[in-house]
This record gives structure tokens, C-alpha cells and sequence, in this order.
């Protein structure tokens, strides 16, 4: 009779020590490997909360990065600048602009907040009786009595006798500020003038398939950040001025109309959904209380017209090919930002929302719908069937 071992089986001792060694092997290498990953994983997660300002600013740094790519590769084709050149104009125009705006907008709002702290209770007594006569609706008396006004007083006496105190931590923001702007226009000038290189580089770290799908993600990122600021920018110039226009055109004094009309403009473009409401109720209820209600409702009338304008002319043309995205989802992806990093994240959560919803739509493959709702209308669009995720990183 032939051994069984001789036909390949091992015997019963070896095939139960076999495991045994395996376990082992495995486990006194594999612990230490677990360990030495859990060892590195706190370390980087204590090294990322130490430098989690630096980390803040590289990821400001590099959104506007993106955003600036697109007019620095139009001066760097069309005429032949250098690409640091090129970033170096765009800083000189937004340098221009931010000193511009301190020399009128500034004072403007100077003016604004004292006109209002001098006329507001008679603003409101104003629209006291002009509630009564129209609706007959009593407001109650809005005036300031004398014990509340010298309340006020008394506290922005102690206010003030508590301010010296403060002025070196004010005096030490300040140019804790400052070096943070600094610090961000350095690292947005690098990444804009050496963005090709810097992907490449980055690029090269993966195999040709995964550098197929992040090249693809990357340009993404940069025509949709890029297209959404500068449709976004030329939108608020083209919404500011009109609103500039008409305030001054039913009265209102040059240096209300100037701070509202920024404001306006602003917010009404770059946050989603309320935005324009928002945009435009504040220059309405400040024409208002100044000027009376024929102008109010011009400036209303200016605000319903422009948008129906921007939402059916102006955006289409000038956003089309940039950001698609519903305005559910802007909502709720401005909200998101805003809660996680403040203005600044609700200002960056728009296109970051695009990029991801251009990604998974062209990544994920989807099925032809073969099961028909009751409520479904007869003339909805079929949804496109994506038969392979990677044609549109290979294209």
C-alpha cells in the first residue's frame, strides 16, 4: 500500500503544526505593523491639530489657486505672459480695488452707521404713523426714553474707559491678521504661478488609471472654482451698479447708495437661494426709512426686474458652461460650509458642491429606469445610461 504522504497529503502532524506557525509569523509581525500604524496615524493627527492654521490657510490657499488659474492661462496663451507675471497683474487689479474701496467704502459706511444712529428713532417714528395711516396698525411708541438712553450712555462711557485697555490684544490681532493675508497671497502666488508643475508632480505618485481619474478631477476643480468666481464677480459688478443707480435715482444720498450697493450686490451673488432676498431687503428698508415708500418700492421694482434679467439672460450666458448645480443643493452645501469653516466655508462650499456632484456624475454609472410612477409626467427627459465610468477621465 502506497504512503499517503507520498501522494502529496501532508501528515496529520504537519498539517497541524502548519497553522500553528503561521499564526505565529503573522502575529509577531503583523502586531508591531498595527501598532507602528496607530503610532503614526496620532502622530499625524496631533501634527495636523498643532498646524491646523497652516492647514486652514494651504486649503484657502489653494481654492484661490483655482479660482485665479483661468485668467492667469487666458494672459499666459493669448499674450504670451509668464505665468508669475501674469499672477503679479491680477494681485496689482485686486490691490487697486481693495484700496479703492477703502478710501470710498469706508467712509461710506462711517456715514451710513451715523446717519442711523442720529435719525433711527426718527426713521421709526416715521414708520410708526406710516403704519397707522395705511393699515392702522400701532407699533408702539419706538422712541427711546430718557432712562434707556441714558443707560446707553453710561455703557458706552464704560465701553470706552474699557477700550484702552485692549488696544494691544486689538493692535496684536490686527497684525496677527495681516501675517495670515500675507501668508495665504504667498501660498495662492506659488500655487497659481506653478500649478502645472505642481500637478505633474503629483500626478506622477499614481499609476496611469488613477492618473487619468485625478487629472481629470483636478481640471474639473479648476473650470468650475474659476468659472464660479469670475461669472460670480462680473454678476456683482453688473447687480452693484444697478443698485447704485437707482438708489441715487429716487434720492438717496452718494454715500448710503455706495455701501448698500455693495452690499447688495455681494450677497445677492455669491450666497444661494436667500441671498437675494437678503441682498436686496436691507438697500429697501434703508430707501425707505430715508427717503418714503414711492422710492422703497422703485428700489423693489429694480430687484424683482434684475433678477428675472440675471435668472433667464445674464446667468446663462455667463455661467452655462461653468457651475451646475440645483439650488437645494447650493442651499445646503452654503449652510454646510458656513457651519463648519464660517463665511469663508460657505464662500467655498458652492463649487467645492459642483466638483463633487460633476465627479460623481460622471464616475458612477447609472441604470436605465424601467419601473414607471403614477406621478411621473409623460414628457420627463429618460436619465442617460452610463455604460463605463472612465470615458469621461480618458476623454
Amino acid at each position: 500500500m502506497s504512503d499517503p504522504s507520498s501522494e502529496g497529503v501532508a501528515p496529520e502532524t504537519e498539517r497541524a503544526s502548519l497553522p500553528v506557525e503561521v499564526v505565529h509569523r503573522i502575529s509577531g509581525r503583523s502586531i508591531w505593523q498595527v501598532i507602528g500604524a496607530i503610532l503614526l496615524t496620532l502622530l499625524a493627527i496631533w501634527a495636523m491639530l498643532q498646524a491646523r492654521s497652516l492647514v486652514g490657510m494651504l486649503i484657502i490657499s489653494f481654492f484661490f489657486s483655482l479660482a485665479l488659474i483661468p485668467g492667469v492661462e487666458y494672459f499666459h496663451q493669448t499674450r504670451g505672459w509668464k505665468r508669475g507675471a501674469a499672477v503679479g497683474v491680477i494681485y496689482a487689479v485686486g490691490a487697486v480695488a481693495m484700496v479703492l474701496m477703502v478710501l470710498f467704502l469706508i467712509p461710506a459706511v462711517v456715514t451710513l452707521a451715523q446717519s442711523i444712529g442720529e435719525s433711527g428713532s426718527e426713521w421709526l417714528s416715521n414708520l410708526n404713523t406710516w403704519a397707522s395711516d395705511n393699515f392702522g396698525v400701532e407699533l408702539g411708541d419706538l422712541k427711546p426714553s430718557q432712562d434707556a438712553t441714558g443707560a446707553a450712555a453710561d455703557a458706552a462711557q464704560d465701553w470706552a474707559s474699557a477700550a484702552f485697555g485692549t488696544v494691544l490684544g486689538i493692535a496684536s490681532a490686527g497684525l496677527g491678521l495681516l501675517f495670515n493675508l500675507a501668508t495665504i497671497a504667498l501660498f495662492t502666488f506659488y500655487l497659481t504661478a506653478d500649478h502645472q508643475r505642481i500637478q505633474r508632480a503629483t500626478l506622477s505618485l499614481f499609476n496611469p488609471r488613477t492618473q487619468q481619474r485625478l487629472g481629470w478631477t483636478w481640471d474639473q476643480a479648476v473650470e468650475q472654482t474659476g468659472g464660479y468666481f469670475y461669472s460670480r464677480l462680473l454678476l456683482m459688478v453688473i447687480n452693484g451698479f444697478g443698485f447704485f443707480f437707482t438708489m441715487v435715482m429716487v434720492g438717496l444720498p452718494v454715500v448710503f447708495a455706495i455701501p448698500l450697493a455693495v452690499f447688495g450686490g455681494f450677497i445677492s451673488e455669491f450666497i444661494p437661494a436667500v441671498g437675494t432676498y437678503i441682498g436686496a431687503a436691507i438697500p429697501i428698508v434703508i430707501t425707505l426709512a430715508v427717503q418714503g415708500l414711492v422710492p422703497a418700492l422703485i428700489v423693489l421694482a429694480y430687484a424683482l426686474i434684475y433678477q428675472q434679467i440675471e435668472n433667464y439672460w445674464l446667468s446663462p450666458r455667463l455661467s452655462a458652461k461653468t457651475m451646475t448645480l440645483n439650488g437645494g443643493v447650493a442651499f445646503g452645501a452654503a449652510l454646510a460650509g458656513g457651519a463648519i469653516a464660517g463665511p469663508m466655508g460657505a464662500f467655498m462650499a458652492l463649487p467645492i458642491a459642483a466638483l463633487i456632484t460633476a465627479f460623481i456624475s460622471n464616475y458612477a454609472i447609472s441604470h436605465e429606469v424601467v419601473y414607471h410612477s403614477q406621478y411621473e409626467d409623460e414628457d420627463e427627459p429618460a436619465v442617460p445610461v452610463t455604460d463605463n465610468a472612465e470615458d469621461s477621465a480618458e476623454a
